[in-house]
């Protein structure tokens, strides 16, 4: 691990812009630095878009195409990733560890599997069930009326206990209620790969605010002693 002054240096963690539906927030999110760029494609979702308008949207960025699905079949959700050009599939429903091995088998891109957290065990038993078949798992804050997108943040001081039962292989990606005023506080109890910001940089849902993705990026570069929100892969 690289050294700073006889200190192993830290990096901040990747940044995902979520909820993407235009074409201009997808550029100034690119610009501003984001590692993951991601497209809902739940229609019950006011952020939802078609592969289609996804693959418009986010043509010629660099950063990574993240698809968020809820209960897609492996049908639709290939062909999705297919039309938009999808890094990484985000799963946000009751998809099963048989989805996930048959996905693995489907195409090229990486896994992530979200859990709704309502209590730390909620964390405990996803480790459990989908680790095997995940490149990453997503934790956001469970809610009785939407899949993501809330605003609100779960327990994380709780969760935090469960954090070194994670495998290593296995990337941990915070989301839930993330602000550039709260994300210093998420990101040293978590110690997620990424963070996955939606609600926190909008002003109003699918209309993503310039200023407030820029303080975001600002916020991670500070927690990084290179200075430098890293980007590729986890």
């Amino acid at each position: 691990m690289p050294e700073e002054h006889g200190r192993s240096a830290v990096t901040a963690p990747h940044l995902k812009i979520c909820g993407l539906a235009r074409r201009e927030d997808a550029v100034i999110a690119a610009d501003a630095g984001a590692s993951y760029l991601g497209a809902i494609f739940a229609a019950e979702s006011p952020r939802a878009v078609t592969a289609a308008q996804a693959g418009r949207m986010l043509a010629g960025l660099a950063p990574r195409r993240v698809g968020v699905f809820v209960n897609s079949s492996t049908r639709d959700l290939v062909d999705t990733a297919a039309t938009a050009g999808l890094h990484v599939l985000q799963l946000h429903g009751e998809e099963s560890p048989a989805q996930l091995r048959e996905l693995r088998g489907c195409g090229e891109w990486a896994l992530w599997k979200a859990v709704r957290v309502r209590e730390p065990a909620d964390f405990a038993a996803a480790i459990d069930r989908f680790a095997p078949w995940v490149d990453g798992l997503l934790l956001d804050t469970w809610s009785p009326s939407a899949r993501g997108g809330t605003g609100s943040v779960f327990p994380w001081e709780e969760v935090a206990v469960h954090r070194d039962r994670l495998p290593a292989a296995v990337a941990l990606i915070a989301a839930g209620g993330l602000r550039a005023d709260n994300l210093a506080r998420a990101v040293a109890l978590l110690r997620p790969a990424t963070v996955d910001i939606s609600s926190g940089v909008e002003s109003a849902p699918g209309i993503k605010d310039p200023a407030a993705i820029r303080a975001v990026v600002r916020t991670l570069r500070s927690l990084s002693t290179d200075k430098r929100v890293h980007d590729g892969h986890h």
